[in-house]
């Protein structure tokens, strides 16, 4: 949904820092993994040890760099399919500490069993609704679009996790809930997206076949 209504807004103000990286030789590679290193680390420091406001602005900057190897790319004016894949890499490297993280504080520090439970949803289901994308453009298919992707979550996630250290009652499980419902049925989204993409393809073939 934010990829939609809010990538241009954001490229705007992500392009002309990524040309004035790029004019000075930094690399779109090293940007992804420092971003993902550092998120990677801050979340499992901060967020198992309940560390709940400072940990979300935290990981949030760290993950906003994501956005500046796009904006550098651009600015070189391509891509390279080795840099595409380490960038879907260390997303879900990213995403998976996050949500590990959260279900550790909740399960083993707080004893939010609903919560722990609700990010161990998030967690995979992120996972897949990723995976079910990659698979299906292996296979030439489309599974665009979904209730939530990355952006989303990371958003519902994140600003749940400071509200709940602000001391704002059941934030977190709520966030986490909710989040956890609309994973699950955006993998139902994309499922049916795949089948009807598979269905299309097939179409002309079997087209064919009735004229011969």
């Amino acid at each position: 949904m934010l990829n939609v209504f809010a990538r241009a807004r954001v490229n705007r103000v992500t392009d002309p820092i990524g040309r004035w990286l790029v004019g000075r030789g930094v690399s779109p590679d090293l940007v992804t993994v420092i971003g993902t290193v550092g998120a990677v680390a801050a979340a499992l420091w901060f967020l198992p040890r309940g560390e709940l406001i400072v940990g979300p602005f935290v990981i949030t900057a760290l993950v906003l760099l994501d956005l500046l190897d796009g904006a550098m790319a651009r600015a070189r004016g391509h891509g390279t399919p080795f840099g595409a894949v380490l960038d879907a890499t260390c997303d879900r490297l990213a995403d998976g500490a996050l949500f590990a993280a959260l279900a550790w504080w909740c399960l083993a520090a707080a004893d939010q069993a609903a919560a722990g439970a609700a990010a161990l949803v998030c967690l995979v289901a992120g996972q897949i609704v990723s995976y079910i994308k990659a698979r299906a453009e292996a296979e030439g298919l489309s599974a665009d679009g979904g209730l939530v992707e990355r952006a989303e979550r990371l958003i519902v996630a994140l600003f749940g996790t400071f509200l709940e250290g602000v001391g704002v009652p059941y934030a977190l499980t709520v966030a986490l809930s909710l989040l956890a419902a609309a994973s699950v049925w955006t993998v139902g989204q994309r499922m049916v997206a795949v089948y009807r993409s598979a269905r299309a393809a097939a179409e002309p073939a079997s087209g064919a076949g009735g004229v011969r």
